[in-house]
């Protein structure tokens, strides 16, 4: 299924790829972590309409409870480094998974059952260490303060 993106975001990258699971007519639940794409999550069940013969992303129907944040590691820093190590030990032992785009960047999964506070928590503690920088694709958590 095709996300189209905004070509300038991304650096002439216009659309993202994902894998996608027919649930009901013209709607599909998302399969794997969002790289690119903003506002949605793994496991949210889409709308999706055919253009040109593709199979393309129109709204979200349903969230299914998940967060997705990016983690870019620093320079000099790879996934072996101590303090990632024990960082993403801390995230995993809270239910989150990831996808590698190559060996410095990631796309979390934090699933609904995770606390997000924590997660986030440990997403600042990277980044105030200096060993990633992170951004939020979209949180599908409650969040205290937020309807």
């Amino acid at each position: 299924m095709s996300f189209p993106l905004d070509p300038g975001e991304w650096e002439g990258i216009e659309a993202e790829n994902m894998w996608a699971q027919p649930v009901e007519n013209g709607k599909y639940r998302i399969q794997n972590i969002p790289f690119y794409a903003y506002g949605i999550s793994a496991e949210d069940i889409v709308n999706t309409t055919l253009i040109q013969g593709v199979l393309t992303f129109a709204s979200v129907a349903r969230r299914g409870g998940h967060s997705t944040y990016r983690i870019l590691l620093s320079d000099g820093i790879n996934f072996q480094d101590a303090t990632v190590m024990n960082l993403w030990g801390q995230m995993r032992s809270l239910g989150c998974t990831y996808e590698g785009a190559n060996s410095k960047w990631l796309a979390v999964d934090v699933p609904p059952s995770a606390e997000i506070y924590k997660v986030y928590s440990l997403l600042e503690q990277g980044e105030e260490a200096g060993v990633w920088s992170f951004d939020e694709g979209h949180c599908g958590h409650p969040v205290l303060g937020r309807n």
